[in-house]
């Protein structure tokens, strides 16, 4: 679903931040969509005294940008204001951190809230129902837990101990209990999308599909109900966050894109050029659609390495030498375009290239290269060259 752009719009949006013994990056791509719709939240310090919590969400919005964007202005606030998430105190004496149940409980509590609000400002504002509607994937981190929160098909994940520790389940149509859910609501699941239109199961906004009558909110066609899980934190071991929109998924593993991950830390401590090679990693990897990809390191998180800096260094310069090789060994039809060295390149064995990234990872370098060896292409009559798909 969704138009696309004749080339994609590559500008990215990027911020940074750091306290309470954790740093964050982050960028978003618009990509290939004709739209911008994702959105993000990333707040070190909340209210109500939790000044040593913090928060972190994507929210990949669809048929508009409208519910992403509300959310990722207001959900935290329906969150941490709700009586559920303060215990059942709702203001009045001093502040008490809240337990797990309380949190968790608070948590849903404020999806639920924001949904239903959400319906009531479009009916009042236009009538009728918005038509949009957002996935929402974030973390709550205490002093002692991670709250990984999940509604619909973004996704989070933990590194621990160098692995994969941790990592949100999608909520597809396909999904034995969704399916279940969508069909007493009087729904199908045709072509793994919910009445052969929507891909996700769970969404804040689509009131579209939220007006089954005698049934609950968490009962809908699409429920906005959102999976919470709470971690114990571990000091030695835990090393990063992503939380990242299915435009990163698409085209990256789990346990690629945190193998991708770990080896950029090695090599910088910059956080948003860390998302920013992933971002164009996916891009060049084939992903259509926005990307937005939040990384949140903890204090176990990898280091530079000086040796992973020089393996990096050497990397560039024989890639850098190759594409020179390639371009001199031109014949009777000129210069090759970037798809074919490209090609040539994915078709050998290049040692040190990123894991997780691969030779994708590393398309700046060459077309950089590429170009000061070849002034004189033109992308915008060339969209070969501009950008292409499945060189490997």
């Amino acid at each position: 679903m969704g138009a696309f752009l004749d080339k994609p719009k590559m500008e990215k949006h990027n911020a940074h931040g750091d306290g309470n013994s954790l740093r964050y990056g982050l960028s978003s791509m618009q990509g290939w969509r004709v739209e911008m719709e994702d959105a993000h939240t990333a707040v070190i310090g909340l209210p109500n005294s939790l000044d040593l919590w913090s928060f972190f969400a994507v929210y990949d919005g669809h048929a508009g940008s409208q519910v992403a964007r509300y959310c990722c202005e207001h959900l935290l606030e329906h969150i941490t204001s709700n009586p559920d998430f303060q215990g059942g105190g709702g203001g009045g004496g001093p502040a008490v951190e809240p337990s797990v149940d309380s949190v968790k409980s608070g948590i849903r509590t404020g999806f639920l809230q924001i949904d239903d609000h959400m319906r009531q400002i479009s009916e009042k504002k236009h009538g009728g129902a918005d038509r949009s509607g957002s996935t929402a994937v974030g973390v709550m981190i205490s002093p002692r837990h991670i709250y990984f929160i999940n509604c619909g098909d973004s996704r989070g994940l933990l590194s621990r101990g160098g692995a994969v520790h941790f990592f949100t389940q999608d909520h597809k149509p396909s999904n034995p209990l969704e399916k279940e859910r969508i069909q007493n609501a009087g729904g199908s699941v045709m072509i793994q999308r919910v009445n052969g239109s929507l891909a996700v199961s769970r969404a804040l906004g689509d009131f579209d599909y939220k007006c089954v009558h005698g049934k609950g909110p968490t009962e809908q066609l699409v429920s906005p109900e959102p999976e919470v899980c709470a971690i114990e934190r571990s000091e030695a071991e835990d090393e990063f966050i992503v939380l990242a929109c299915d435009g990163i998924w698409d085209v990256m593993a789990n346990e690629e894109l945190c193998d991708f991950v770990r080896s950029r830390l090695e090599v910088t401590d910059d956080l948003e050029r860390v998302c920013n090679e992933i971002v164009d990693t996916c891009l060049y990897k084939g992903s259509r659609d926005n990307m937005s990809v939040v990384l949140v390191c903890f204090v176990s998180a990898p280091k530079v390495s000086p040796e992973a800096v020089k393996r990096e260094a050497e990397l560039d310069k024989y890639l850098e030498s190759r594409v020179e090789e390639i371009l001199k060994r031109q014949g009777d039809e000129g210069v090759p375009d970037l798809v074919h060295v490209m090609r040539t390149l994915a078709s050998e064995s290049i040692p040190n290239l990123p894991p997780g990234g691969e030779l994708a990872s590393k398309r700046s370098v060459i077309e950089a290269v590429y170009n000061k060896l070849n002034p004189y292409r033109n992308e915008d009559t060339d969209p070969d060259i501009l950008f292409f798909r499945g060189f490997s």
